[in-house]
């Protein structure tokens, strides 16, 4: 070969610098998914060890959920700063604005922080999910990892952020396609052809460390329903309309109390002692576990699970878990609302899934949770495909996308800016 073959094959891709470069993306995705894993097990014993207390005890979460929610607000104001909410939105400012990145929102003391914080959250009974942590979390070991090899290119570092985020996703649910797909269309909502590789190749490598540890599973079980082309129109338009009109509520309910606050003395209060506010949202969030019979604690896993295997649901059911979601969100405690807002939505076509006899309900279960969970987020494509890996069913791809471009439209209308963005925009100005 010609020395001028070897040079500019070495600048295409075969340069030492950049083999390293590759080595960090896939030594970083083994991490998160390794995170991602340790996180999930932990998760689940800590909402283990409250739901057996509360199975035993109903009244116990009177005292655990306001103890323990005002707890992880002082520890998350006082010591792990930068670890509250979801999440998600650190990172999009993180990718927005490198400076917040480097400003502690993306460091291990705080990755650190958001694992054990939801884990209290979890253990008092919160209702919230570990998706939106798993995405900071492993925009943070990769951009720690990025630094401690002084990845020199800021692009570079960009890269592995919106890589550990998606690397987040897949290994946390078991669904690589969602996250290269929620990558794309919420983190950076841009397609960068010199990222998408590094990007993709993370994904690959989280999915493959995961799969190698707990094996190849879907997050809520299997479906197999599916709705003929010709009479699937109405159940399609009914959850795409309710469920984005919900969703949107919920979205427009967060996003006003992120920018505004609450209203009038409330409000004020809230702002001056968060801590005992937080504390006040555990106990109404104690009180709606009670009325609802206990099943509204947690992430909602066992309650879309069984609405999926056939199981019955009660009345109001997914209005109780969205007030239990919204309640422990605006008490400021780290957590996400990916897992919560399914739930929710699975509950809302359970309940709708009465009203259309002769209709499969699992299909409207699982239009449902795309419509409900699209109106929340508006992230359409992901919805779709988060929903169909984790219910393993490719036979309702067009009603579900169909019903999210329902939900995504009224959602719209109602909350004209995206959840994470708005959400985003507090990291920004600060």
């Amino acid at each position: 070969m010609s020395p001028k073959f070897l040079r500019s094959a070495r600048y295409r891709g075969f340069s030492v610098r950049q083999q390293i470069r590759r080595i960090v993306f896939w030594a970083g995705a083994g991490l998160v998914a390794a995170a991602a894993i340790l996180f999930a097990k932990g998760s689940a014993l800590a909402f283990g060890l409250f739901y057996q207390a509360a199975q035993a005890q109903p009244w116990l979460p009177l005292i655990l959920a306001p103890a323990g929610m005002g707890l992880a607000v002082w520890l998350t104001r006082h010591v792990f700063v930068g670890s509250q909410g979801s999440g998600i939105p650190q990172v999009i400012a993180a990718l927005v604005s490198p400076p917040v990145a480097a400003s502690g929102v993306l460091s291990l003391k705080v990755a650190f922080g958001k694992v054990l914080m939801t884990m209290l959250g979890l253990a008092c009974g919160a209702s919230v999910g570990r998706e939106g942590p798993s995405v900071q979390v492993g925009a943070a070991l990769m951009h720690s990892l990025g630094r401690l090899v002084r990845v020199p290119s800021q692009g570079t570092q960009r890269a592995l952020i919106l890589a550990g985020g998606a690397a987040g996703v897949a290994a946390a649910f078991n669904t690589p396609l969602a996250g290269v797909v929620f990558a794309i269309e919420e983190l950076s909502r841009s397609f960068d052809a010199r990222t998408s590789g590094r990007v993709f190749s993370a994904v690959i490598m989280a999915g493959i460390a995961t799969l190698a540890v707990v094996g190849n599973y879907t997050f809520f079980g299997h479906t197999d329903a599916v709705l003929d082309l010709v009479s699937g129109w109405r159940p399609v338009l009914v959850c795409g309309v309710v469920g984005g009109m919900a969703g949107g509520l919920f979205a427009r309910i967060l996003t006003g109390v992120s920018r505004h606050g609450l209203p009038g003395l409330p409000g004020r209060w809230a702002a001056a002692h968060p801590a005992a506010f937080a504390a006040g949202c555990g106990l109404a969030l104690a009180v709606i576990g009670l009325v609802s019979g206990g099943t509204t604690y947690g992430t909602g896993y066992q309650e879309t699970r069984a609405l999926l295997g056939g199981g019955p649901i009660a009345p109001g059911w997914c209005l109780l878990k969205m007030a239990a979601t919204i309640m422990s969100y605006v008490s400021g405690i780290p957590g996400g609302i990916f897992s919560p807002s399914l739930a929710v939505g699975a509950g809302l076509g359970g309940t709708l899934a009465a009203w259309m006899p002769g209709v499969p309900a699992g299909a409207v279960i699982i239009l449902g949770m795309v419509a409900y969970f699209t109106g929340a987020v508006q992230a359409p494509i992901t919805a779709v495909v988060i929903v169909m890996e984790m219910t393993d069913n490719q036979a309702m791809t067009i009603p579900l996308m169909a019903a999210a471009l329902v939900a995504f439209t009224l959602s719209r209308w109602i909350c004209p800016k995206p959840l994470y963005k708005v959400l985003a925009e507090k990291f920004l100005n600060t």
